[in-house]
C-alpha cells in the first residue's frame, strides 16, 4: 500500500508543472466533467479530513499516521471508484495533469500541517474540514487560476463569504423544491473573461455536527455558535470558478 502511494505521488509530482487543461469553448461539454471531477476530489480529501478527526484530535499520540501520501492515495483510490478513472495511468484523459495537480495541492496541505497534526498532548488542533478546504483552494488558485471555495449563507470566515453569484445560487438550493443534491452551472464573465461557474450543494454528515449541530447556539470546540444542523440537513455548497479560453 506504502509503494502503491509513493507511486502515486512521483507521478503527481512528475505532472503538475505542465498543468494546461482547461476547455477551448465555453459551450463546452468537457468543462462540466472538469470542475464536477475537480468538486468530487475536494469532496473526497474533505471526506478524509473528517474520518480522521478523532485520530488527529487524540492528545495521546504523536505520529497519527495521517500523511499527504497517505491522503494522495486514498484520493486517487475513491476517484478511481465514482469516476471509473484511474489516475495512476499516464493521461487516462486529456485533463489528468490537472487532476493530478489538485491532489498534490490536497498533499501539501495535509503535508504542512503534520507539526500540527502529530503534536501530542493537544487535543483539539483546529486542523478541519473547513480549515483543509480553504488551504487547498488558496494554493490551487495559485497553481492553476481555478478558483474553488465552500460558501454559504451563514458564513464564518470571510474568505468563504459568498459574492452575488453564490448567494444567488445558495438561496435556490437552500428552496426545498430543489432536487436534493443537483448541481448548478453557468457560463458567464468574471474580471472581464469568459468562465464556467459550477456550485454543488452540500449536507451536513455526521462529523459535521460536532461544531455545527445541537444545542443550537452553544459555543462549539471553535469558540462558534452551533447553528442546530441536524444530520442531512443543507450546509452550503462547494464553488468552482473555471476559465474558459
Amino acid at each position: 500500500m506504502r509503494r502503491q502511494a509513493l507511486m502515486i505521488v512521483v507521478v503527481v509530482m512528475t505532472v503538475i508543472s505542465v498543468v494546461s487543461v482547461i476547455p477551448a469553448r465555453a459551450e463546452d461539454e468537457a468543462g462540466v466533467e472538469i470542475a464536477k471531477h475537480l468538486i468530487d476530489l475536494v469532496k473526497i480529501g474533505r471526506a478524509i479530513v473528517s474520518e480522521q478527526m478523532a485520530n488527529i484530535n487524540d492528545p495521546s499520540k504523536a505520529n497519527k499516521g495521517f500523511t499527504g501520501d497517505y491522503m494522495a492515495g486514498q484520493i486517487v483510490e475513491r476517484f478511481r471508484k465514482i469516476a471509473s478513472l484511474d489516475l495512476r495511468i499516464p493521461n487516462v484523459v486529456p485533463q489528468a495533469n490537472l487532476y493530478l495537480a489538485l491532489i498534490q495541492t490536497e498533499k501539501e496541505v495535509v503535508d504542512e500541517a503534520q507539526p500540527v497534526i502529530n503534536r501530542a498532548g493537544i487535543a483539539f488542533k483546529g486542523f478541519i474540514p473547513a480549515v483543509f478546504s480553504r488551504r487547498v483552494g488558496d494554493q490551487f488558485y495559485k497553481k492553476t487560476g481555478i478558483r474553488m471555495k465552500l460558501t454559504a449563507i451563514d458564513y464564518r470566515n470571510a474568505n468563504t463569504k459568498p459574492d452575488d453569484f453564490e448567494a444567488e445560487v445558495l438561496r435556490m438550493f437552500s428552496d426545498p423544491r430543489h432536487p436534493k443534491g443537483q448541481s448548478y452551472v453557468r457560463n458567464t464573465m468574471a474580471d472581464g473573461r469568459p468562465v464556467l461557474r459550477m456550485m454543488d450543494p452540500e449536507y451536513a454528515g455526521p462529523t459535521c455536527l460536532a461544531c455545527h449541530g445541537a444545542p443550537k447556539g452553544e459555543r462549539n470546540v471553535t469558540g462558534e455558535k452551533m447553528e442546530g444542523w441536524k444530520e442531512g440537513a443543507y450546509a452550503g455548497a462547494i464553488s468552482i470558478v473555471l476559465p474558459l479560453k
